[in-house]
């Protein structure tokens, strides 16, 4: 973060008050469909409370490795954080310590036990924020330390310390209010923004070329080695069972409530519109953790049976109330509507921001203007081999939650004031006002990253300033290639799981899906909102025109890549095009016909179907025609169901949208 910035934000955090209670220290309806589980996390280093052992190494890193080491990073720190959790840590529980800070610096933390045995962690995570996490197991009682120092090579000076006591039995668990949904015991700070990030980062972490899949966002919050929250209010308050199922505009809510609540810190939430007619979303009836059913048009709300401390005993579990209020109350009034409202607005949850290292850190979101919304989960810097990637999490109607990367055929971005403003945007902050007495959001003069930079050179624009960002460096044209094609088969094996699920419906039995009408074949509940994939099929055909443009992408831009020396940059293209054509053939996958057996494509049979693909996205067709087999073909022989007449008219008429690769106004 440059000096103004941070200045502009210890303003700001200035308005936000101070932190009280906690071990800090500052120096898209859903059901339970099957999907690929995801794979073993990168686990925290663990630390045995008896002896002073080293860090377990983790798996292979998801950042490729540098070719030389870089110089050591000696300089300002910006704001640190050392955070312990539980919040009262105790002898019958694993402890977590995670120190964050704002800048790269080249520094380890070092956790003393009561005994004097000290251990060390060097890893470091994330950037920006970096993080440092560690757990110990069974941490033995008393007074221990987690100190923060730079490296030798950095003068070894101390950056921050922590004394962590650590009790034979748990701490006290905050209360059960009244009428709000936890008591807010801490204000947000710009440190806290920091461990969110780097909380969101290491939830979803993996291996670059993994493809991480959840059945549902509960798979990950119950992994004690992905989230470092993990009953940390010392209540078992994540064993409980409650099912956490968001679709992708509510997965970006339901972190920051998750993590709001385990801190204790103010969280909001308003009412959107969707847009229609050419009008962009609005938003309205804010709603706060600490008055979560405000009056409307000046009239009070009724609060759910789970929400009525008069009627039910589900107030009495902050964990269970928790369920119910994502489950319903946050579920029901959230969607992606939210992630639109105009980049001047000042209603809505989120705000807009720069294109730049800095701000597009986890748990930043994207909203993309046809409905879609993805939460940034990890950064990962550009090498000597291979360009800068941004990796991002999404949930989709099914429930699942998976990790894409991000490029053209998966961010998609427009330029069109009715639609909204789509792009990358942050949760504004809620504070309580002293002056009115009442929760607010900042506003735009107030956030020192507020920004619409990433509006002001159209959609071209945008897409070039995110290869500036992610690439600085001059990228080798047919490394950049195949990391296109990579992102282009990740997209079509992610298309295998949602038709299989499809297939599984139409075994089923059950009656046909009902289809809507219009635009809203994108939106919608049921059976047709969990099966039918308009909006993933709409991204893909777009993925294959990024695809087969990259060549010529790259002559018109020769000076953003290392132009092969003595080539012109029609030669170069040429050559790309040759290249795209023999991974296409070489690139296979298989998808499960409705016989149960596995067929078997090239991604180049994806391209040469993209015409069947148009109306490909039916849950009552069967899986073959929705992979675009031939009539009549080997391929095709087990298909058995087929869209009801009156369906596949509609989708005659809405054809040119996909046709066209623009979605049609709501």
């Amino acid at each position: 973060m440059d000096a103004n910035v941070g200045t502009r934000w210890r303003t700001a955090a200035r308005l936000l008050g101070v932190l009280a209670g906690a071990l800090l220290v500052v120096a898209c309806q859903r059901s339970p469909q099957e999907s690929p589980p995801g794979p073993p996390s990168s686990p925290m280093p663990r630390i045995a409370a008896a002896t002073a052992v080293s860090p377990s190494a983790v798996p292979a890193s998801s950042s490729p490795p540098a070719p030389t080491p870089p110089p050591p990073a000696c300089g300002d720190t910006g704001d640190v954080l050392v955070f312990a959790s539980p919040e009262h840590p105790w002898h019958g529980d694993s402890m977590r310590v995670v120190v964050v800070s704002d800048h790269l610096v080249d520094a380890e933390v070092r956790i003393t036990a009561p005994d004097g045995a000290v251990t060390t962690v060097k890893e470091r995570h994330g950037g920006p924020p970096y993080a440092w996490i560690a757990t110990v197991d069974a941490p033995a009682v008393g007074a221990w330390h987690a100190t923060f120092v730079r490296d030798a090579a950095c003068g070894g000076a101390s950056l921050a310390t922590q004394d962590i006591p650590v009790g034979k039995r748990p701490g006290p668990v905050p209360g059960t209010p009244r009428t709000a949904l936890w008591f807010t015991r801490a204000a947000w700070t710009p440190s806290l923004e920091n461990l969110y990030s780097a909380w969101v980062e290491h939830m979803f972490d993996a291996p670059l070329d993994a493809a991480p899949s959840w059945n549902a966002l509960h798979e990950v919050l119950r992994d004690r080695s992905r989230n470092f929250l993990i009953d940390h209010l010392g209540a078992a308050e994540d064993e409980q069972g409650v099912v956490v199922r968001p679709d992708c505009a509510d997965l970006p809510y339901f972190l920051r409530a998750y993590f709001a609540y385990k801190l204790g810190l103010p969280f909001g939430w308003s009412r959107c519109s969707r847009g229609a007619d050419g009008v962009p979303p609005v938003c309205g009836d804010f709603a706060t953790s600490s008055n979560p059913f405000p009056p409307i048009d000046n009239k009070p709300q009724d609060p759910p049976a789970w929400g009525d401390p008069k009627r039910s005993g589900t107030w009495e579990s902050n964990a269970r109330r928790m369920g119910e209020f994502f489950r319903t109350t946050l579920a029901d009034a959230v969607q992606s509507g939210a992630g639109r409202t105009p980049a001047d607005d000042e209603t809505g949850d989120y705000y807009p921001v720069s294109l730049s290292v800095e701000t597009l850190r986890p748990g930043t979101i994207f909203a993309d203007p046809y409905g879609h919304v993805l939460v940034v989960a990890k950064r990962i810097p550009q090498t000597a081999t291979s360009g800068g990637v941004l990796l991002a999490v999404d949930g989709q109607p099914d429930g699942t939650v998976a990790r894409k990367r991000f490029w053209r055929g998966n961010f998609l971005f427009a330029v069109d004031p009715a639609l909204g403003a789509a792009g990358f945007k942050r949760f504004r902050t809620v504070l309580h006002d002293k002056m009115s007495g009442r929760w607010r959001h900042l506003a735009n003069a107030e956030l020192p990253d507020y920004s619409q930079e990433q509006y002001a050179g159209g959609v071209e624009g945008f897409y070039d300033r995110m290869d500036d960002v992610l690439s600085p460096a001059p990228l080798d044209p047919t490394q950049a290639l195949l990391e296109t094609i990579d992102a282009l088969e990740e997209q079509v094996k992610t298309r295998v799981n949602s038709v299989d699920n499809g297939r599984k419906f139409l075994a089923t039995g059950k009656a046909a899906a009902d289809m809507p009408d219009g635009a809203k074949i994108f939106e919608t509940t049921g059976d047709w909102e969990d099966f039918s994939t308009p909006s993933r099929d709409l991204r893909l055909l777009i993925a294959i025109d990024v695809a087969r443009a990259i060549p010529a992408r790259v002559a018109r831009r020769p000076e953003r890549y290392a132009m092969p020396a003595g080539k012109t940059p029609e030669e170069v293209r040429a050559d790309l095009a040759a290249r795209l054509t023999r991974e296409l053939h070489g690139r296979k996958f298989k998808y499960v016909r409705t016989d149960g057996t596995d067929f078997e494509l090239a991604l180049q049979d994806v391209v040469d179907r993209e015409a069947l693909l148009e109306m490909a996205y039916n849950p009552n067709e069967c899986v073959e025609a929705r992979w675009g087999a031939p009539a009549g073909s080997d391929e095709a022989l087990p298909c058995k169901g087929h869209a009801p007449a009156a369906q596949v008219t509609k989708m005659t008429a809405y054809r040119s949208w996909f046709h066209e690769r623009k979605r049609p106004p709501r």
